[in-house]
């Protein structure tokens, strides 16, 4: 029991209450993965066999993480938790239940370009034109109908309009191919245990006696699939445990329900509810700035972060001519925090709402010679010579796989063009069987060339052989076989590009990967196979292969950042229209996830936070005035250090006595008897009087600058508010000031 005392008393009761439904809401940088760790340790500490536990994540890396804490806290004996995301365990356990629910368990797992591809052969098969209805839109119409359980004939009934008309019929035949090729997508992983579940019985209640006890991290990302397969496993000894923030509930574009935690009391009457609130992560400014924010929502479980880490340093909001000097001014802070801090460059995140800010950002920090990297860039499992040798690997372990056949058919080429593909494909469809079956087909005979169906053929015994080859060799013996054979390496090598032999040092990762993969055996103990190789890499995320460890500034939108924490975070694109997107303005519901998301970009920072809006910014190829946001107008003021455009209001929290608002500069304070100053004591934003007057700025005087320390002023322009100065510091160099904030002195 000695690990418990490491805990604060609310965290040590949430993990102390193992029995009955439990509620824990954990606020931002609370602890949260503490107490999950603690709460199974624990459980196994009492006697729980390992077994008995399933602990459900959204990202393959926080279970990695939790699993390596568990075994650190009580040993080896941890590691038969079933533990990972709702995808890999759904998976794992239809490994071992498919064949009651018709498929095989050799099934592939398509992954988003897996499906697109299908839909998009789809639609040409049907003459549903693409121009016309998007097949990405097509797609996520599929998938949001799978996360609400409507089937194909549900959603047929209730098309109300073409492209629901033309997706129902989409949508049948999509679910009969994959069926055909022994294939599931994502939805489908979480879909079909409940299916299992409901048509055998037996089945469920041998996984709710197995898993005693529940644990979910996430809760408020949950769908009402996934809410309806807790529903069913928990059903028979009720010890489900769910951690989770309503106020960083962010994905109801993929489904989430932010229902599934606000009304967690009501499902479960007798549950015991426990509130994290201590945060560990940020200053006092920081997460007052957050609270601000997120009290504007009606939807949310009632909570109050607080912190005993120091005040810290003020908020800087920057108001940018446009999205260019926004991306300039990103630049220069990093350089002056990084200076100031003594921080790497790995310790800074630049936040956006979507993606296609990142050019103007990526184009200051190139010209300025700053290393970044770009999480949700192209996954590694995405780059196409990974995704060719995927395939084949897909089609070896699931001959009946029919994209990842199409796919690789031709690579590398063998002469089998589309126009022959076209024509094998209709006539296999025709038959309705597996493409691998009717490579042989002797109708082929007269369709085609000779030579190329000489070729088909080549390529059908390929891959035969290497199927039976899978049963004697080890998965990594394999791969490097097929490689050899293919000889994709010897090509890209030939080709001698830059390009190629990334391409070709990819492909060598890979047959690494699965060398490695072959060499671990699995907590099962048993053989590592080929189709848990594929299942892990298809469900792998963004965020898990997101190669954090280079020391450069990270990039990434909103919803990426969420779980990551940096010292210095810049929010960007603060705009009406940009954050909160156009069309949040109708709908509260959506204005709320909007607002969550600004309270999530806020509490990743630990120590300084800058926020910024661009008067102008280029939107669809046009320039276009902005107004800043009304995230920011929900922040108090008095937390606020405003750089360009207009000074900030009064604040109700300001100091009484202090100087009107002008330039805030942060100055030392002892620590206040009481709480009036509401957010902190011990740091207070003072003001400075507007003016130069003080310190007339002329070329060749030398000067001190707070953060920048000594330098020489080189050039002035301009006069009054817009004077600005060139100034040569010893230790940053040239820096290009306005007087009105740089607060100068004389050296």
């Amino acid at each position: 029991m000695s690990f418990l005392e490491e805990l604060n008393p609310v965290q040590r009761d949430a993990v102390s209450a193992v029995d009955g439904p439990v509620l824990i809401v954990a606020g931002a940088g609370s602890g949260k993965t503490r107490v999950l760790t603690y709460r199974a340790a624990h459980l196994i500490d009492l006697g729980v066999p390992p077994g008995s536990i399933l602990a459900l994540t959204f990202t393959n890396k926080a279970a990695g993480e939790m699993k390596e804490r568990i075994a650190g806290l009580v040993g080896e004996g941890s590691r038969g938790i079933w533990m990972g995301t709702f995808h890999s365990m759904c998976a794992r356990l239809l490994r071992f239940e498919a064949e009651r629910i018709g498929f095989q368990r050799n099934f592939t797992i398509y992954d988003s370009d897996d499906s697109l591809s299908l839909i998009r052969s789809i639609m040409d098969s049907l003459g549903i034109p693409g121009q016309q209805f998007s097949p990405r839109g097509v797609r996520s119409r599929i998938s949001l109908a799978k996360n609400s359980m409507v089937s194909p004939k549900a959603y047929r009934e209730k098309s109300p309009d073409p492209m629901a008309e033309k997706t129902a019929l989409i949508y049948q035949e999509y679910e009969r191919r994959l069926k055909r090729s022994n294939a599931m997508d994502f939805d489908d992983l979480l879909l079909k245990p409940l299916d299992l579940f409901a048509h055998h019985k037996d089945i469920l209640e041998r996984y709710q006696y197995r898993f005693k006890y529940i644990v979910v991290d996430e809760y408020q990302d949950t769908n009402r699939v996934q809410y309806r397969l807790l529903q069913e496993l928990a059903g028979h000894y009720r010890n489900i445990c769910v951690v989770g923030d309503d106020a960083q509930s962010i994905y109801a574009f993929r489904g989430a329900d932010i229902r599934n935690i606000l009304d967690f009391e009501k499902d479960y009457p007798d549950c015991k509810v426990f509130r994290l609130e201590e945060n560990y992560r940020s200053t006092r400014t920081i997460l007052a700035a957050a609270d601000g924010i997120i009290r504007h929502n009606i939807d949310q479980i009632p909570k109050k972060l607080w912190t005993s880490n120091e005040a810290g340093d003020l908020i800087t909001l920057r108001t940018c001519e446009d999205d260019r000097d926004e991306g300039f001014k990103v630049v220069s802070g990093v350089q002056e925090e990084s200076l100031r801090r003594k921080l790497d460059l790995k310790d800074f995140a630049v936040l956006y709402r979507t993606n296609a800010q990142s050019r103007s950002i990526e184009d200051a920090l190139r010209r300025s010679g700053i290393p970044y990297i770009i999480v949700g860039g192209v996954a590694f499992y995405k780059r196409k010579e990974i995704k060719d040798i995927l395939s084949y690997l897909s089609v070896i372990a699931n001959p009946a796989d029919t994209e990842s056949l199409l796919r690789v058919i031709n690579v590398p080429a063998r002469g089998i063009g589309d126009t022959t593909i076209g024509k094998i494909r209709t006539l296999a469809d025709g038959h309705r069987v597996p493409l691998m079956e009717f490579l042989l087909s002797k109708e082929l005979e007269g369709v085609i060339a000779d030579r190329t169906l000489k070729a088909v053929r080549q390529f059908h015994g390929l891959l035969t052989r290497y199927i039976r080859l899978r049963e004697e060799i080890s998965v990594g013996e394999l791969a490097r076989a097929l490689v050899d054979e293919i000889g994709v390496l010897q090509d890209l090598k030939e080709e001698n590009t830059t390009e190629s032999l990334n391409r070709r040092e990819n492909i060598q990762e890979l047959v690494s990967a699965l060398t490695e993969f072959s060499e671990k055996q699995p907590e099962s103990n048993q053989e590592a196979k080929l189709e848990d190789f594929l299942a892990e890499v298809s469900l792998v995320s963004d965020v898990d292969t997101a190669e954090f460890g280079h020391n450069a500034v990270t990039l990434m939108t909103l919803h990426a950042a969420k779980g990551l924490e940096f010292p210095v975070v810049f929010i960007t694109g603060l705009e009406e229209g940009l954050f909160p997107l156009g069309g949040a303005d109708s709908d509260r519901k959506e204005l709320e996830e909007e607002r969550r998301l600004m309270y999530v970009g806020v509490t990743r920072a630990k120590q300084k936070l800058y926020l910024s809006w661009a008067v102008t910014r280029y939107r669809f190829g046009e320039l276009s005035h902005s107004s800043r946001s009304r995230f920011l107008d929900e922040i108090d003021v008095a937390l606020l250090l405003p750089e360009g455009g207009n000074r900030p209001r009064s604040s109700p929290y300001r100091r009484p006595g202090a100087p009107a608002p002008g330039v805030p500069v942060m100055r030392r304070q002892k620590k206040a008897p009481d709480d009036s100053e509401k957010y902190f004591s011990d740091v207070t934003p003072a003001y400075e009087n507007e003016s130069q007057d003080a310190f007339h700025a002329k070329v060749g005087s030398r000067v001190v600058h707070e953060s920048f320390g000594n330098g020489r002023i080189l050039e002035v322009d301009g006069s009054g508010d817009n004077a600005r100065a060139v100034v040569d510091f010893e230790s940053v160099g040239r820096k290009n000031l306005m007087l009105k904030y740089a607060n100068l002195r004389p050296q």
